[in-house]
C-alpha cells in the first residue's frame, strides 16, 4: 500500500521484530494505520502474518508501522 503527497510517494510496512533472532523477523505492507489487506497477500504470507501477529509478546515484539518515502524526480 502506498500514500502520495507533494510528489512523495511512501510505502508503508508492518514489521514484526523477533524477540529471538534476527532470522525471523517478519514484514508485510500495510497503510499508515498498520491496517493488513490479507486478501492481496499469497497463502503464506497470510499464515505467516497470523502467526507473528497471534506470538506478539512470545516470539515477536509489538509491530511497528515503517515508511519507505520515494521522491518523484520531475525532469521537466
Amino acid at each position: 500500500m502506498s500514500f502520495e503527497a507533494n510528489g512523495e510517494r511512501a510505502a508503508f510496512q508492518l514489521q514484526f521484530r523477533s524477540l529471538v533472532g534476527e532470522a525471523n523477523e517478519f514484514t508485510c505492507p500495510c497503510d499508515a494505520a498498520g491496517h493488513v489487506v490479507m486478501d492481496e497477500m499469497s497463502e503464506r504470507a497470510r499464515s505467516r502474518y497470523l502467526f507473528a501477529r497471534a506470538m506478539v509478546g512470545r516470539l515477536y515484539a509489538p509491530p511497528e508501522i515503517t515508511a519507505e518515502v520515494h521522491r518523484e524526480v520531475d525532469f521537466a
